[in-house]
């Protein structure tokens, strides 16, 4: 499928991609009632707006309280009012590279990625053009929420921003950079910015130029943390599980003794001018498929206007129902449609766009693009069309609400605009836009004179759009309430224990195991997992990519005569459900995703089991998952990542072409993709799917009754005819030992290179030796106290993203060890002189009591940060029930992680680790640099 999608876009565009992009589709978990108890001195009480409560303090820093206990995790969320859009001449990415030297400590915090790791923290910071971010979760503990918002308090005024530090990080900016560089999409997308906007610093990409990033001076940066790092030009926020006084409390005693600061911030007013003709760029590389952009200039994402910008953009770009999608995809002249409208607290954009597959004629699809959208002054979306927008945006928002581990992360991004509540105002904003303002929008909008795209044309009667301006958020926002509180949720501790305490199986007739947790939920949110099993190796011989194609159009239209539906109508149907169903092939099954609420997961079943059963697998739907596969490996076969990955993956691989084991290299793919038919995929469906050997596992707010009623009505009878000719038998996958090699992989033009090592092991999840390698393995290469990163990416800053880690067997001995990292090609030599230097260190000196202790905390919280996410506890049911098992397991593997010694770990490290044994693949543009 393709990966050249809108959030690979966005990924490419932010310097840090997590919360970046959330122009449609903000995430807020609803809260309990706050405390009433007497504020801590020096606290003052705010706006509160469904369930979020407000405080300040003396100094100036807002404080949002969002409890919730229906999970039992933590998140903390510090957003500082500072982004690209701040930075000045010579000081482009600064504020990204301040985030990175932020987390390099401070006197009295001086490792905090060993911090984070020993306690299980899920940590990270984000920059963006208005925002940077810092945030992390983990289950709910006192303690560890303590020093989190004490490091938070520290860093904020007291961070080293040592020249020391500024050098080593130079190289892994420098690598982010290149990451990035090697994206032909999100290239596109930054020089399509620099060209839509001539003074703004929206134009400027968050990393900043290579020039800034590298000559900046530590002065510079300083000045720059102590003018924008201080308590009145941040918001702090907790969510999930904790006690609002005591949180409160804690926040006074560690940021309350900040002082206030005297200096004043100083405003940002430079605004670019209504647009006068169409633009044009264009970007050459090597790699990857045509892409198309189309970018108009919209209000800031505070406006009214901007939703109805968003359900512009989605009404023309979305599949299967947007205009280019129906006009352009279906037609054959594009592989895949995109578009969405981009929020920021200052004239934004929308963007709509195109990908193409190899051998499309891009002139002509870039006219056909150009046509539809400056036909809609002519012919206006329609009714049907916003609403399908507006629906789906709804929805999305509503299961966002739901999720308390979120909150603070998608609140930055109201904060960026101006004011918090704008997260509700924007939901309410898209709830109000009517037809007439999504056209009147479009007829303002998209005009040849605001976009750009193209090439330039002048033209004796411009059309301006609106002048750009601002919004007054303080009155906009003044006196808002919002709608009323939502109930509060079960407080459900999900230990091991008291999930399977809960569960509830049963056995349907056709054989389907099933797996019920009913819980109560924020939203009544239920999630649910499927996963139908069929074939052998023999069986299934020669017929994967029919297999992979086949789960693809699953939902491309189900029934025939007056009981089909078209692949719209799923789509709405799931749409009017508040359903998110997601179908693909696993190799010998099909596994589909579900996430609805409680009165409708029932009915999502019954259509489910129709898609399922009685797929219409069109040739339609056929050609245009061709036309996505042929594109994403178009896009690979140029990648470092994607071509060390099939190197390793081929080496040793001793199947027969026609194996559903064996690795396939990219012209094999394309040939076999080519050469599916729709007879094929209709006669496979018949003879492989049934419910006969499979599994339903759902977590949430449910009915039971009525889920089994709905299970027994859409899978209860559906076995296959011939069950013998086609019966599940798994596919061994034995352990291969393949001598070592080392590969190396030029790709021209590309500035980002990548290692990926591998080895086999003779291990599974239950072996005796397994919870010690992977509490050694832990210690060498994951998390943010490693050997690997505090060598490679901390102490001599050659990569931005550096491990190791298990690719662990549940059923075979035979479980894969990985390592890989990305750097510059340059850099090559270092790299590898690192990274073989600390495998070696590691055997032969081994770990130390303090290495393997933090290793373990580290991975029994990350285990039980899991058990706090419905999706994850459903799925690892799932698959447990697939193989008789229950979550006594889970909790027996917790258990002997815990009882790992260091005797142990570095006994089972050095002999299951042989470095003699690994293979080595480098992927990159290794040529001399001149």
């Amino acid at each position: 499928m393709p990966t050249t999608t809108l959030s690979a876009l966005r990924r490419a565009a932010a310097a840090v991609t997590f919360g970046a992009w959330m122009a449609t589709v903000p995430v807020l978990a609803t809260a309990q009632p706050q405390a009433t108890a007497a504020l801590p001195a020096g606290v003052t009480a705010g706006a509160t707006v469904e369930g979020i409560s407000e405080y300040r303090l003396a100094n100036g820093l807002r404080v949002l309280l969002v409890p919730d206990s229906s999970k039992p995790s933590t998140t903390v969320n510090l957003t500082v009012h500072v982004g690209s859009r701040h930075e000045n001449y010579g000081e482009t990415g600064m504020a990204h590279l301040l985030e990175h030297l932020i987390f390099k400590g401070t006197p009295t915090h001086k490792n905090v990625w060993s911090e984070f790791t020993k306690r299980g923290l899920r940590a990270n910071g984000s920059t963006w053009v208005d925002r940077t971010n810092y945030f992390a979760s983990f289950a709910a503990n006192d303690d560890n929420l303590r020093w989190y918002l004490g490091w938070l308090a520290d860093a904020m005024v007291n961070s080293f921003i040592a020249k020391s530090d500024l050098d080593t990080e130079m190289t892994v900016v420098r690598n982010e950079m290149e990451m990035g560089e090697n994206n032909p999409g999100g290239i596109l997308f930054q020089r399509l910015l620099g060209s839509m906007y001539d003074w703004h610093a929206y134009g400027r990409d968050t990393i900043g130029a290579r020039a800034d990033v590298e000559n900046v001076s530590i002065e510079r940066l300083q000045a720059f943390y102590r003018l924008h790092y201080q308590p009145d030009n941040a918001t702090l926020i907790v969510a999930g599980r904790f006690e609002p006084a005591a949180v409160l409390a804690t926040v006074q005693a560690q940021f309350g003794v900040i002082a206030k600061p005297t200096r004043v911030l100083p405003p940002t007013y430079t605004l670019d001018p209504a647009q006068d003709g169409e633009r044009s760029v264009t970007v050459r590389r090597v790699g990857g498929v045509p892409i198309l952009y189309a970018g108009y200039h919209v209000p800031p994402g505070s406006s009214p206007d901007f939703a109805a910008s968003v359900l512009l953009a989605s009404a023309l770009a979305d599949a299967p129902g947007g205009r280019l999608h129906k006009r352009l995809v279906e037609k054959k002249l594009a592989a895949s449609s995109f578009g969405a409208g981009l929020s920021f607290a200052e004239p934004g954009l929308v963007v709509v766009g195109l990908q193409l597959a190899p051998g499309q004629d891009v002139a002509k699809a870039r006219s056909e693009m150009l046509a539809v959208l400056d036909g809609v002054a002519k012919e206006p979306i329609t009714a049907e069309e916003v609403d399908r927008a507006r629906v789906q945006w709804l929805n999305a928002w509503e299961q966002g609400f739901n999720d308390p581990e979120s909150v603070g992360v998608q609140l930055s991004e109201a904060i960026a605009l101006g004011d918090w509540r704008l997260f509700f105002l924007k939901r309410d904003h898209i709830r109000k836009a009517t037809l007439a303002d999504v056209n009147r929008v479009a007829v303002e909008r998209l005009r040849p004179d605001n976009r750009t795209v193209a090439t330039y044309l002048p033209t004796p009667q411009p059309q301006r759009a609106p002048a750009p301006a601002k919004v007054d958020v303080a009155a906009l926002v003044q006196d808002y309430k919002g709608d009323t509180q939502s109930a509060q949720a079960e407080d459900f501790d999900a230990t091991p224990a008291n999930i399977e305490q809960r569960s509830q199986r049963s056995a349907l007739a056709s054989g389907l195991k099933v797996q019920l947790l009913p819980k109560g939920t924020r939203g009544r949110v239920v999630q649910a997992q499927l996963q139908l099993h069929f074939g052998s190796v023999d069986s299934l011989k020669g017929q994967m990519a029919v297999a992979a194609i086949t789960g693809a159009v699953l939902d491309f239209g189900t029934g025939s005569g007056k009981d089909a539906l078209s692949r719209q109508q799923i789509r709405d149907r799931f749409d009017k459900l508040r359903a998110q169903v997601g179908f693909r092939s696993t190799g010998q099954g099909v596994a589909v995703s579900i996430e609805t609420v409680r009165e409708n997961l029932p009915a999502t079943i019954e259509l489910v089991g129709r898609v399922l059963r009685d797929p219409q697998l069109p040739a339609a739907g056929l050609d245009e998952v061709r036309r996505q596969w042929l594109a994403s490996l178009e896009e690979q076969r140029k990648e470092p990542e994607a071509l060390v990955a099939q190197a390793i993956n081929r080496h040793g691989n001793p199947y027969p072409v026609g194996d559903l084991r064996y690795a396939w290299t990219f012209d094999e793919q394309q040939a076999l993709v080519q050469a599916v038919t729709v007879e094929q995929l209709k006669q496979f469906h018949r003879r492989f799917y049934s419910a006969a050997v499979g599994e339903f596992t759902a977590v949430g707010d449910l009915d039971v009754a009525a889920v089994n009623k709905a299970l027994a009505a859409a899978f209860g009878t559906w076995r296959q005819a011939a069950a013998g000719a086609t019966a599940f038998v798994r596919a061994p996958r034995p352990l291969v030992k393949a001598k070592a090699e080392r590969f190396t992989i030029q790709t021209p033009d590309k500035q980002n290179a990548t290692l990926m090592a591998a080895l086999a092991l003779p291990l599974n999840d239950s072996h005796p030796d397994f919870a010690a390698f992977v509490v050694a393995n832990r210690a060498f290469g994951s998390g943010g106290n490693s050997r690997l990163w505090k060598r490679i990416r901390e102490g001599e800053g050659l990569s931005y993203d550096v491990r190791a880690f298990l690719e662990p067997s549940r059923t075979d001995l035979n479980s894969r060890w990985v390592s890989t990292a990305i750097f510059a090609p340059q850099n090559q030599p270092k790299v590898e002189a690192a990274w073989r230097s600390e495998l070696a260190r590691a055997l032969k000196d081994g770990f130390t009591a303090a290495e393997i202790e933090e290793a373990k905390s580290g991975l029994l919280n990350a285990r039980r940060l899991a058990l706090a996410q419905d999706g994850f506890v459903a799925g690892e049911a799932q698959a447990l029930m697939h193989l008789g098992r229950r979550f006594d397991f889970f909790q027996g593997n917790n258990e002997r992680i815990a009882a790992v010694t260091l005797e142990q770990a570095n006994a089972a490290w050095r002999k299951y680790l042989d470095a003699d044994a690994v293979s080595i693949a480098w992927g990159g543009d290794f040529k001399p640099v001149p």
